[in-house]
């Protein structure tokens, strides 16, 4: 499996996230570092980037919904961005489709 990387930009409705490589088990723990360091403001909104995903586990999942409660805590939406297909399926699967707003395209 790859490494993991996470690579904040700005946009108009706040930060994005751009993540890379492997979402699993060994590699959560950056997104949820790289989430935590985030300052938002109520309105704003957290967008992930997961075009660039190879892989994401369970770990994965986890670390997208803290960083969802990251965001509702400040008051702020989240978005996901390019789902791949093979992530998006098994979010469907257990219904996370209906958790997460999920857009096809990148900011």
């Amino acid at each position: 499996m790859s490494t993991l990387t996470v690579t904040r930009r700005d946009s108009a409705t706040g930060p994005v996230l751009d993540v890379a490589g492997s979402l699993d088990y060994d590699h959560a723990a950056t997104l949820r570092r790289e989430v935590g360091l985030l300052f938002l403001d109520s309105g704003q909104c957290l967008s992930i980037d997961l075009s660039g995903l190879d892989f994401c586990d369970s770990s994965g999942i986890s670390a997208l919904l803290a960083a969802r409660q990251h965001a509702l805590a400040a008051g702020a939406d989240m978005v996901l961005l390019s789902v791949p297909a093979n992530t998006l399926r098994i979010m469907t699967m257990v219904g996370l489709n209906r958790v997460f707003t999920i857009h096809p395209g990148t900011t």
